[in-house]
């Protein structure tokens, strides 16, 4: 596959390195030292399933340099998604799939918005990986999963196409046929992960583990289960149990990237986490008084500390 990778870091370097590793002819676009690292030495991927090194990248800053190709992985920060999907649509021919695997659930809404909606695939990704200096990404653990799929549910040629590229690659794959719900599904854990650690400031052991926080925590996720609900996502009534079950399960240090981000100053993803419940909770009449404490009182920090006010 001819691929681009939008946005080359701890997600788009994990997952782009392992395409090209596989084979598939992978062009990336970073920015600033991350940007130079790429061109002067490579790309470098440290993981437990094992280290690579592809020596040279195609690489640029400006989409534009690039040719048309089969897929555009999509993975900048939520708040660059309207402007990076611009940039990104002289990459897209007539039959070019765009997956992002961002965060939170409006990511789709704003590419087919910008880019069409037959371009559009859904997609979400389990791993913990992020720059751990220009030109290096490290992941954490063994875990590394893609799922995606057409928001019709058909078996269409390109999810195949894409499918069998990531098993050339190494990387745990699965083509959904319901990625809405999906995409919700881990929405109402993430929010959960995310909103909880940042507000304490402490990873989920101790919040699972004080009854006051555990309460809370599933009331959190509770409200993204009934916000999508209201919004036709067929997600079951009680999956905020589920969920709450599944984190029992999780180990006690696990932490979120927003919580990451809060701790080193940097902008947070609020607006399309919790502050994203909240907006949809008001638009179809739900209440989200957890949510709304999250976002509410993390908004001091939303603009990480360069841009915080005092």
């Amino acid at each position: 596959m001819r691929i681009a990778v939008m946005g080359t870091g701890g997600v788009g370097g994990y997952f782009g390195a392992r395409l090209a590793e596989g084979g598939h002819d992978v062009a990336f676009v970073a920015r600033g030292r991350h940007l130079q690292a790429l061109r002067e030495n490579g790309l470098r991927v440290l993981s437990p399933l094992g280290d690579l090194t592809l020596p040279d990248v195609t690489v640029t800053d400006d989409p534009a340099e690039l040719d048309p190709v089969d897929l555009v992985l999509f993975a900048v920060k939520l708040w660059d998604t309207e402007q990076a999907a611009a940039q990104v649509a002289p990459l897209v021919g007539e039959q070019t799939a765009v997956v992002s695997f961002q965060n939170g659930v409006a990511k789709d809404e704003i590419l087919r918005r910008v880019l069409g909606d037959r371009h559009v695939m859904g997609g979400v990704c389990y791993i913990a990986a992020s720059i751990a200096e220009p030109g290096v990404i490290r992941h954490a653990n063994t875990l590394q999963r893609l799922v995606f799929g057409e928001y019709d549910g058909t078996a269409s040629a390109r999810t195949a196409a894409l499918h069998d590229a990531c098993v050339d690659s190494g990387i745990d794959v699965e083509v959904s046929d319901r990625i809405e719900q999906t995409i919700w599904e881990k929405f109402v854990f993430l929010v959960g992960l995310s909103g909880t650690t940042s507000l304490a400031r402490t990873p989920i052991g101790p919040i699972r583990d004080e009854p006051r926080a555990r309460a809370f925590l599933h009331d959190v996720m509770d409200e993204v289960v009934r916000v999508g609900r209201a919004q036709g996502v067929a997600l079951p009534e009680d999956y905020a149990d589920d969920r709450l079950a599944f984190v029992d399960t999780i180990p006690a240090t696990m932490s979120s990237s927003m919580h990451h981000d809060l701790e080193h100053g940097n902008r947070l993803e609020l607006a399309w986490l919790s502050g994203d419940v909240v907006a949809r909770a008001a638009d179809l009449g739900v209440a989200a008084p957890a949510n709304r404490a999250i976002a509410d009182i993390l908004s001091v920090h939303a603009a990480g500390a360069a841009g915080r006010a005092g």
